[in-house]
């Protein structure tokens, strides 16, 4: 039953109560037995072993622990007792997992520590007696009792009000509060925010009291839906996840494909099956990088902190690089945009328009904050935000204007008459009477115009120039309240004269302002390639005037709202999605299906929000963003990342960050892959050749896991560069071996791997008394190989030269290959480390081989960077 869209007394018949003396108890202990507890069902969080163990979901992982698991085995079957490869990709897992964990479990103490306590009681009706309950102790039918503070403990039909206004931003997303009238009947259709007989769960009564009757409680309140839609809705993949999963499939088809290739040459040489594949695996094994997931979980982790330190806290290790993808950003506009503060703006008075400093202006401004009901309670302002906007505008502090003009009577205001007037005594004896209200009711009871420090007569002309001032400001979509005034000698007890012959002193015209830097922020995106788009529960004129404000939106063409929105099926929205950049009049509902509609057009889509109506939506995008400082409990729980700063600007922050960590693991898994191609290669080809093997099992060890993963993490942190913003954000579909990468992988690969290859040839030919035994070669291949990959890592920080970028200019990057380079002539020149490695102590000729070897993949790659940029000079650098 829509109990907004029928009469009290079908109200009260429906759910079989009485309106002055509540539910019996027994009752009451029949229905709550029937409905349930008064109590939002959410799904518990997942325990601290199920938390680590989703870790492990990951097809990087999985391919490791597979070759973590066959390693063992091989070891196992030869019986040589080597089970130190495979002990170590385990643990390199498992320490990946714990940081993922660690992460998670820190970010969820930090969203912790922003959540708000809510009262959980209400004063209700039951066998004729006004009692103080727990909330979830309500029923449907129970008469609840609403006084100014109330937090509202489950959806209300509302009996009786009195001047009742709710504060319910958080779920429709107005910026002032709802003006209630139980007298009130609404269409069937009526969204949210225009059910004036309604008042709903964890929303705030604003002012004035109530008398409501219980509709919903639990997850049947709007309130529940939005959880239930919650629990319903899947957060989809994050585009790194998307692209790791690529690579793992990838990888795993290179293990496979380089067995069956060893197999079956293995067949064809008549070597032994098991000797066959037992050599297989090793390779296969060796083609993983084994410090690639841990390297990618460390870099992430690492932009978290950083991302912290920007006021940004994030939730999920993945979605920090989503960010950088990120396409759309669908922005809640109050709170997030605006500052979900009213201000006073302007101000018109017979002149027109005039700076609110003026001495007039501020006089208004000092009868508006004497008719006002707001306090100043602990240095915090309270109550109607309208009324707020007055005392923070005005100059004079209210205290002092009491003092010296107390009140001594009041008329309240009305929703029919939509004014309210006070009463002050004058230090020189007699009365001021104060009235503010709406400007066309205000105007008919003025007779006078403010002029200097008298009046004058208010004629016809000057009313309808103040009511023409008036539709100038609201088409501004402005708030604008009227003030007059008159002196009185005595008091007079009708209402009516007091309110007559008033002299009209000027219009007082607020909004909730954008937030500061939040216009910057939009440009910011827009040159950034991504499109920012408003949806709000709120009217399309203030829309729309915000969206002209932060140049969001040009004209009303490119607003929609709610009722537009129901008349279009997902495949006609997902068509005209662009052709829109405000949504306005919007339900949670449509929150979502406007996010879902951009997603099927291949887009990234950030969401960004701070009340319960924003939450679906949250969890539904890409990646949600909520606030910390003002954002709901139910939002922040949605959303991925929580902004501390409640402020806009942060996510353009994070964009850029987002981006450059996309970059930083592009980097990573470019040097990775063509260091394991090298290693493979100088392997493969030996096999191929049937010639000793170049590297031994802890040689290979050694590269991956020092050479290949210090200088990967140094890559991880490289400074983000300067054009990232300016470039658009990487698509959907787009695959990390996109852009030539694929390629540049391979052919880096076969360079390092062949110029290992040569070191081995040169050392095994001209240097071993014994070729069939190596181990000069293999030690020179030994030091190619792991001096080559540290001099290849500069070539991965851009498409630029290195030189010009700066060899020094990533410190980190220069220390861990300096540290491995020492770690790697200790492991020739220590006696120790030589016989564990099973090397020997070069020449120096032999080291000026070496050296000269490992140089080429830089003067290589950077000869092709220059011939590159030769003959395409305009080339986009790589994002």
């Amino acid at each position: 039953m829509d109990f907004f869209s029928v009469s009290r007394e079908e109200v009260l018949e429906a759910l079989r109560t009485d309106p002055h003396r509540g539910l019996s108890g027994a009752e009451c202990q029949r229905r709550l037995g029937k409905y349930g507890r008064n109590e939002l069902q959410t799904s518990k969080g997942q325990s601290l072993f199920l938390r680590f163990l989703s870790q492990f979901q990951d097809l990087m992982v999985l391919i490791l622990l597979a070759a973590a698991a066959v390693s063992f085995a091989v070891s196992w079957v030869k019986g040589d007792g080597e089970y130190v490869d495979s002990l170590i990709i385990l643990a390199i897992v498992v320490v990946n997992a714990v940081i993922g964990t660690v992460q998670e479990l820190r970010a969820d103490k930090a969203i912790e520590a922003l959540k708000k306590m809510s009262s959980p009681h209400a004063q209700v009706l039951r066998d004729g007696k006004r009692q103080r309950v727990e909330s979830w102790e309500l029923v449907p039918g129970d008469v609840v009792v609403l006084q100014a503070g109330d937090l509202v403990p489950a959806d209300l039909r509302l009996l009786r009000s009195v001047e009742l206004k709710a504060e319910e931003s958080a779920l429709t997303g107005e910026s002032v509060p709802s003006e209630k009238d139980a007298d009130a009947r609404c269409p069937k259709n009526a969204p949210l925010g225009e059910r004036k007989n309604m008042v709903f769960s964890s929303t705030g009564v604003a002012s004035g009291a109530g008398v409501g009757v219980v509709t919903a409680t639990g997850m049947d309140t709007a309130m529940g839906k939005i959880a239930r839609m919650l629990e319903n809705e899947k957060a989809p993949q994050t585009p790194l996840q998307q692209r790791l999963k690529q690579t793992g499939k990838v990888l795993g088809a290179g293990v496979v494909l380089i067995c069956g290739v060893i197999f079956l040459l293995g067949l064809l040489q008549r070597m032994e099956p098991l000797e066959m594949f037992m050599i297989a695996i090793s390779l296969g094994v060796a083609a993983i990088p084994e410090g690639l997931t841990a390297v990618v979980t460390i870099v992430l982790a690492m932009g978290i902190k950083r991302m912290a330190q920007k006021r940004a806290i994030v939730r999920h290790l993945p979605a920090v690089e989503t960010l950088g993808s990120t396409q759309v950003i669908c922005s809640d506009k109050t709170g997030t945009l605006t500052q979900n503060k009213m201000t006073v703006v302007a101000f018109s008075g017979p002149r027109g328009e005039e700076r609110l400093e003026g001495a007039l202006p501020q006089f208004a401004l000092e009868l508006a904050s004497l008719c006002n009901n707001s306090q100043v309670v602990g240095g915090t302002l309270t109550g109607d935000p309208t009324e707020t906007a007055f005392l923070r505008a005005c100059k004079r502090e209210k205290e002092t204007l009491e003092k010296k003009f107390p009140r001594v009577g009041e008329i309240p205001f009305t929703s029919a008459r939509k004014m309210m007037t006070t009463a002050h005594r004058l230090p020189e004896g007699g009365y001021r009477i104060i009235s503010k209200g709406a400007p066309d009711v205000l105007i008919a009871r003025c007779t006078g115009m403010v002029q200097g420090r008298g009046s004058q007569p208010f004629t016809g002309a000057m009313k309808a120039k103040v009511l023409s001032d008036n539709t100038a400001l609201a088409q501004r979509a402005l708030r604008v309240l009227a003030v007059a005034y008159k002196h009185v000698t005595t008091l007079s007890d009708d209402d009516r004269e007091t309110e007559s012959g008033l002299i009209f002193c000027g219009l007082i015209a607020m909004e909730d302002p954008p937030r500061p830097g939040v216009k910057e922020a939009v440009a910011q995106c827009q040159r950034a390639g991504i499109l920012p788009v408003m949806i709000t529960g709120d009217h399309a004129a203030t829309a729309l005037a915000i969206g002209k404000r932060l140049g969001m939106a040009e004209n009303s063409s490119q607003v929609m709202t709610g009722q537009e929105l129901d008349r279009l099926d997902d495949g006609e929205l997902s068509k005209k999605i662009f052709d829109y950049r405000v949504f306005a009049r919007v339900s949670p509902e449509h929150k979502v299906k406007i996010v879902k509609a951009f997603q099927r057009r291949g887009m990234v889509v950030a969401m960004t929000g701070d009340g319960v109506n924003d939450a679906p939506a949250l969890k539904s995008a890409d990646i949600g963003c909520a606030m910390g400082k003002n954002g709901t409990e139910v939002a922040q729980s949605a959303a991925d990342m929580v902004l501390t700063d409640d402020d806009f600007s942060t996510i353009v922050a994070a964009v850029r960050e987002g981006r450059g960590i996309y970059q930083n693991i592009r980097k990573t898994i470019h040097f990775l892959l063509s260091c394991n191609i090298g290693e493979i290669l100088v392997v493969f080809v030996a096999f191929l050749l049937r010639v000793p093997t170049p590297l031994l099992a802890i040689q290979l060890l050694w590269v991956n896991l020092v050479t290949d993963s210090f200088p990967a993490l140094a890559l991880g942190v490289d400074p983000i560069q300067k054009d990232v913003m300016n470039a658009p954000p990487h698509k959907r579909e787009e695959g990390i071996f996109s852009g030539g990468m694929g390629f540049s992988v391979a052919v880096e690969g076969c360079l390092v791997g062949a110029l290992a290859l040569l070191a081995y040839t040169l050392g095994r030919v001209f240097f071993d008394a014994d070729p069939t035994q190596p181990v000069v070669g293999r030690t020179m291949a030994f030091c190619v190989l792991s001096l080559s990959q540290l001099v290849h890592s500069f070539n991965m920080r851009s498409e630029r030269s290195v030189l010009r970028l700066g060899l020094f200019s990533n410190r980190k990057l220069v220390m861990a290959c300096g540290f491995c380079a020492l770690l790697m002539v200790s492991v020739v020149l220590c006696p120790p480390l030589a016989a564990l490695f099973k090397t020997i102590s070069l020449t120096a000729f032999q080291w000026l081989l070496v050296g000269a070897l490992s140089l080429c993949p830089l003067l290589v790659v950077e000869g092709e960077k220059l011939l590159m940029a030769r003959l395409t000079p305009k080339k986009r650098k790589r994002t």
